[in-house]
């Protein structure tokens, strides 16, 4: 008879001569042991008609490894004895028991192995050249944007945009990073949030709590050109290390002490493979050098404008007056268009003519993001260029246009001025609204207590703020004493602009220069 599994915790095999019951299922972690709890009895007679569970006599309950031979012989004669049968009876029926649950076992495996496989949706026809003909539309930047707007973001026009194709860039060989920045309670987590979203749940690992060395535990190739999002880099600390290692290398690895069955001591390496693409949210005001290098640093919208935006959809949705329907079609679509890119390289033939501002700081990681974020722009519309292939490996690649590089230059063009300024992001904000109270009042001067009631700011941030301000030589004391306060006043109200302004020049006359090249061919490839 065959083996019964119904009851997952008490499988039934019976033949005309015992009755067998394996009580609490068996395991599937160890496939070189069969180890089963038994209890065996002989069968009732056909014309017993006897009720389920009733008692037939003796019963042997043991438990025992069925792969072991020694075990099983003397299990055997056991039974034999106890329950008055042939030994040959008990064996036969011991080894056809055997034979069952390994094909039994086999079949659990392959489920456990198809359920925890990682998810994948496969697109249907109509969903592919959907996508496709999306990738291949006119302005597909900006058509992009107004699609992740209609998904659910609000406001945060350049940043959203900005984090979608560094999130679209896992893909590539060399993917970017990016970490938001922002005070408590601005949004900085719900942007990473809502724009994740896009991206197809099989490509990307949502992580809140992290130990230090969870990251060597994953299978080797588990993570290669996936998405890592971590909800608080604050609660990350320990991990940031592996992290920056996947970051830079593409690839971790740890050596642990590990003991055999045998109790054998071995050295075995553990080793992840890249590259990954990371973002991370964090309410702190200066990032630590090492991280803040390998990332783009997104700074919130705080300004009252977003916060009235958000506040009407908050009315929106609680009136009832949101298209949920349109926002999941274009979360759809988005995700389908993540679905249909196909790995390919990019070569930039400009790459040479192409060069940053001196006022950055650390120009050689910033030279590298700006290079990778203007292939990441190509990659993203490679289904409106031309496929070329390499005359020497026959590798296929895409080419770069000048207009990937002018919409690299409008959407990077706050990153490099961050990365130009002396000041941090949350310095530079109270600056910038120090400056627009002066000029709204017409006033010179100040008091700190004047402008911490204005600026509704806590003391020690002030502090902080002006201790940066005066050491960066844009704020210097004008009058007053330390017994009865001092007076401060603005010594640059136009630095910021002023840098801006050196950025937009230089990447205007970059762009400039290269119209004279000789821009490639375009050719948009046809459909399928």
């Amino acid at each position: 008879m065959a083996l019964n599994a119904s009851n997952p915790n008490n499988y039934e095999y019976t033949t005309n001569h015992l009755e067998i019951h394996i009580l609490g299922g068996i395991k599937t972690t160890r496939l070189e042991t069969l180890r089963i709890t038994l209890s065996i009895q002989k069968a009732p007679l056909p014309s017993a008609s006897p009720r389920r569970g009733e008692n037939h006599g003796p019963v042997v309950r043991h438990s025992i490894d069925l792969y072991n031979d020694n075990q099983v012989e003397k299990f055997t004669r056991t039974v034999a004895e106890r329950l008055e049968i042939g030994t040959g009876v008990a064996r036969r029926t011991l080894q056809d028991l055997t034979r069952e649950l390994e094909n039994h076992r086999f079949l659990l495996t392959e489920k456990e192995a198809s359920a925890n496989a990682p998810y994948k949706k496969e697109l249907s026809a109509r969903e592919t050249k959907e996508a496709e003909t999306f990738l291949r539309s006119k302005d597909l930047l900006e058509k992009t944007n107004e699609l992740i707007g209609r998904s659910g973001v609000i406001g945060e026009h350049t940043n959203r945009l900005l984090m979608y194709l560094i999130f679209t860039s896992r893909k590539t060989a060399s993917p970017l990073h990016c970490i938001s920045l922002g005070s408590s309670g601005t949004g900085k987590t719900h942007l990473q949030s809502k724009v994740s979203e896009l991206i197809p749940e099989e490509d990307k690992v949502e992580i809140t709590v992290l130990s230090a060395n969870a990251f060597y535990y994953f299978n080797r190739t588990e993570l290669q050109h996936k998405l890592i999002l971590i909800e608080d880099l604050d609660g990350a600390e320990s991990v940031l290390y592996p992290l920056r290692e996947l970051q830079s290398k593409k690839r971790i690895t740890k050596t642990v002490v590990h003991k055999d069955s045998k109790g054998t001591t071995k050295t075995i390496h553990l080793t992840v493979e890249g590259p990954v693409s990371v973002a991370g949210c964090t309410t702190q005001e200066s990032i630590y050098e090492d991280n803040s290098n390998r990332n783009f640093l997104l700074y919130i919208d705080e300004s009252a404008e977003q916060d009235q935006r958000i506040m009407q959809y908050q009315r929106a949705v609680s009136a009832g007056q949101v298209n949920e329907n349109e926002q999941h079609e274009s979360r759809e679509l988005l995700q389908n268009v993540q679905r249909v890119l196909k790995p390919i390289k990019v070569i930039n033939p400009y790459a040479m003519y192409l060069e940053l501002p001196q006022s950055v700081f650390k120009p050689r990681r910033t030279n590298s993001h700006y290079l990778q974020f203007i292939e990441a722009i190509t990659f993203f519309k490679q289904c409106q260029r031309e496929k070329k292939y390499d005359e020497q490996t026959g590798e296929e690649y895409i080419e770069t246009f000048i207009e990937d590089i002018q919409e690299a230059n409008e959407l990077i063009q706050e990153v490099l001025l961050r990365k130009s300024d002396l000041l941090n992001g949350a310095c530079r904000g109270f600056f910038e609204n120090l400056k627009a109270y002066l000029q709204k009042e017409n006033q010179t001067t100040f008091t700190n207590s004047e402008i911490r009631r204005t600026l509704r700011l806590n003391p020690s941030n002030q502090k902080r703020y002006m201790v940066q301000l005066q050491l960066a030589d844009l704020v210097r004391k004008a009058k007053g004493d330390k017994r009865k306060g001092y007076h401060y006043e603005v010594v640059s109200y136009d630095d910021y602009e002023d840098t801006n302004k050196q950025i937009e020049i230089l990447l205007d006359s970059t762009l400039k220069s290269l119209e004279a090249c000789h821009e490639p061919s375009r050719v948009v490839q046809s459909g399928p």
